[in-house]
């Protein structure tokens, strides 16, 4: 099955890339957006999402794969909402802001911009790619991933403030 891969925006003041990388693992709470939850249910284990800082920064900075398929959000007592697992795989070695994907030809149809107010939402192999390349960053390889070496174990990571 082919990889996804996704753009999953946090604040950084809740919950920031850095504070990712120190937990090594985290379920990505508290979307309450309709279409935002059914992209987070349709994450596969070992998708790929842009992690990107929304409100401070507005940039995009790492790389962060999918360990867990969704489940019942534990902050929520409607089991409508779901989380997914995620894990930091690797930080942009270059930030790549709103205004330079704003203004970039090649990014004009990204969700990004065309649903800026979702949290999570798909973007193209070719669009992902593209704003690794601007970040100066390598997309990981399939045979790199987190989900498949550690056997894809379910839910458990600790809680994202977003």
């Amino acid at each position: 099955m082919a990889r996804g891969y996704w753009l999953m925006k946090s604040e950084p003041f809740k919950y920031s890339w850095d504070e990712l990388v120190k937990d090594g693992q985290t379920y990505w709470d508290g979307v309450r957006n309709y279409e935002a939850r059914n992209n987070l249910a349709a994450m596969k284990n070992g998708d790929l999402a842009l992690y990107y800082h929304s409100n401070e920064g507005k940039e995009v900075v790492g790389i962060a794969e999918i360990v867990g398929e969704g489940y019942p959000d534990p902050t929520s007592d409607d089991p409508q909402w779901v989380v997914v697992d995620v894990v930091p795989v690797v930080p942009f070695t270059q930030p790549v802001t709103l205004a330079t994907i704003k203004n970039d030809p090649n990014l004009s149809e990204i969700a990004l911009v065309k649903r800026g107010r979702l949290s999570v939402v798909p973007i193209t192999p070719e669009e992902f790619r593209y704003v690794a390349r601007l970040g100066k960053t390598k997309v990981p390889k399939v045979a790199d991933s987190v989900a498949a070496k550690r056997g894809a174990k379910g839910p458990g990571g600790k809680g994202a403030k977003k």
